[in-house]
């Protein structure tokens, strides 16, 4: 028997209620008992002094794509740095793409899966599984090193059921979809994702978006989805679409809500662009009167305002339809070129604000971490031009850090109107390479939450960001036995610093290193970081079963 007693600490114990002095006692990889300061403390084999120290349960990274990293042997390496910011769970499968269902004659056929795979891994991808009952038995089998809870993705589901890529199936093809979204939910995907603002999605008819739904709401399990816009103009509908867009595919997803009854998780809940800012009064407002209305409804956000995703992302709907003979035909050019620079103008963006993490180009990786407008000047290129070039040579898998979500450094305010709003929990959104530049937050995202905008700026109480980090994000997605501190849930903790915890001091310029004040992490039991260090391929968390 195994017992371990955190000693002396501050207890935040991820319900929400006030913060105390106490101790916590597990054993093996299950928390015992949470004693209060003057109670008697039980014997322990190994007593750790937490004097200084909040212990909180294991943070929960509830919009992740670890889950393409996971099967492979040297994950543990990648992920170290979302240990040591304090995350023992994530849940994959977001933004439509899972790594399972898949067929063989799925990643043949499609590229969009192998793309992001390649993305993911920098590598090919080795699909060992075609259920998803079989991807978690193989991530189960790695050992992982954090806990995964799995949301199977409608752009996968399509891909691999569908004969018709785009728009509007069969009904015999619906129907195989259906079946697989069943099936994988059956076998314990935790939800349901769409990536409306990627292809297939993007062509998606609504009818279809509620016939999925439908599903996920029978097995009374979320939803989660990355609207078809985000920003005031988007590519996903025509220049002449009356209205700002992100508010209509808001409206849309509402709808579908409604019509459905699906628990509904709206993904990185962000305003892209300084022309789309003005639109998150409308935006939030219409989320809680759906709440008011009994839709179940809520939203997610990361702390930074840049954030990671293809470098296709800007091009409207028609030229990714054939992207690679658009990208050849000088008509199609000509018309891009005229489109996207009236959309950067009305979405209010800049070629500076794009910014390259990972180039995909083998020999262009001097290009890591350099805005589109400076490569243009290296390149002696115009900058639309530039961003064609990296875009072809690439084959589109050049990941980006597209930045004015929500503000700009010195210009917050409509980001901490997200993240003050009590239905938003925290995420990273973050794809981890082992090589470029890096997505700050994915070295600093909750531990920025808790330094800048707890310590510093008093937004929301310490007990309140620990609560929407932790057993608001378990109670989401149906994780019974994490997010909080008390006896019977796993022993997933995080001790750290109140008074140091925050991001790496590099966010901003360069993000590298590690974020301070984490002082150990353990998952299920097992320490995984010490003094803010992750020790060497620690590989115990586990599938969640839900």
């Amino acid at each position: 028997m195994t017992t371990t007693l955190f000693q002396n600490g501050t207890v935040v114990d991820g319900s929400g209620f006030d913060a105390f002095k106490g101790s916590v006692l597990i054993e093996k990889d299950k928390i015992v008992s949470v004693i209060k300061e003057g109670e008697s403390l039980p014997q322990a084999e190994t007593t750790i002094d937490a004097q200084g120290l909040v212990i909180a349960p294991g943070f929960i990274d509830m919009h992740s794509h670890a889950d393409w990293l996971l099967p492979t042997p040297d994950h543990p390496r990648h992920l170290a740095c979302m240990l040591e910011q304090g995350i023992t769970t994530v849940v994959g499968g977001n933004c439509g793409f899972s790594p399972a269902p898949i067929l063989p004659e799925s990643v043949e056929n499609v590229g969009n899966l192998e793309t992001l795979a390649t993305i993911a891994i920098a590598e090919k991808f080795d699909y060992q599984w075609k259920t998803m009952g079989e991807y978690l038995e193989k991530v189960r089998e790695m050992n992982p090193a954090v806990n995964l809870a799995e949301l199977v993705g409608h752009a996968s589901i399509r891909y691999n059921a569908a004969e018709t890529l785009r728009g509007q199936m069969t009904d015999r093809e619906l129907e195989r979809c259906l079946d697989q979204t069943r099936q994988a939910l059956d076998e314990g995907a935790c939800g349901l994702s769409f990536g409306l603002g990627y292809d297939p999605g993007m062509y998606s008819p609504l009818d279809e978006l509620d016939a999925f739904c439908s599903v996920a709401a029978e097995a009374n399990k979320p939803v989660t989805v990355h609207l078809k816009a985000l920003s005031k103009i988007s590519p996903t509908y025509p220049l002449t679409t009356w209205g700002a867009h992100n508010v209509r595919s808001l409206k849309e997803m509402l709808d579908v809500a409604r019509r459905t009854g699906c628990k509904l998780q709206l993904s990185h809940f962000i305003f892209v662009g300084r022309n789309s800012w003005s639109t998150a009064p409308r935006c939030l407002e219409m989320v809680e009167k759906a709440r008011e209305e009994g839709v179940d409804v809520k939203i997610d956000a990361f702390p930074y305002t840049c954030g990671n995703t293809f470098i296709s992302v800007p091009f409207p709907y028609w030229f990714l339809a054939d992207m690679k003979n658009n990208l050849n035909n000088k008509v199609a050019r000509m018309r891009l070129r005229l489109e996207f620079g009236i959309g950067l103008k009305l979405v209010g963006f800049v070629y500076k604000d794009f910014q390259v993490m990972d180039v995909a180009v083998p020999g262009w990786e001097d290009l890591n971490g350099l805005r589109v407008s400076e490569i243009a000047e290296k390149w002696n290129k115009s900058e639309f031009e530039t961003m064609l070039t990296l875009t072809e040579k690439s084959g589109g898998a050049a990941l980006m850090l597209f930045h004015t979500y929500s503000g700009e450094p010195e210009n917050e305010k409509v980001l901490e109107s997200v993240l003050t709003n009590e239905n938003c929990l925290f995420e990273t959104d973050v794809v981890v390479k082992g090589s470029g530049y890096p997505n700050p937050a994915g070295i600093g995202n909750f531990p920025r939450i808790l330094g800048k905008y707890v310590r510093e700026k008093k937004l929301f109480s310490l007990e309140n960001a620990v609560r929407r980090m932790t057993s608001a994000s378990a109670e989401r997605f149906g994780l019974t036995d994490v997010g909080q501190i008390k006896p019977g849930m796993a022993a997933d903790l995080v001790l750290f610093d109140p008074e140091k915890i925050s991001d790496s001091p590099g966010v901003g310029r360069e993000p590298d290193g590690q974020p301070k004040g984490i002082h150990s992490v353990y998952i299920n039991g097992l320490q995984a970081v010490k003094e803010g260090n992750y020790i060497e391929d620690v590989r115990n968390g586990r599938i969640m079963s839900v």
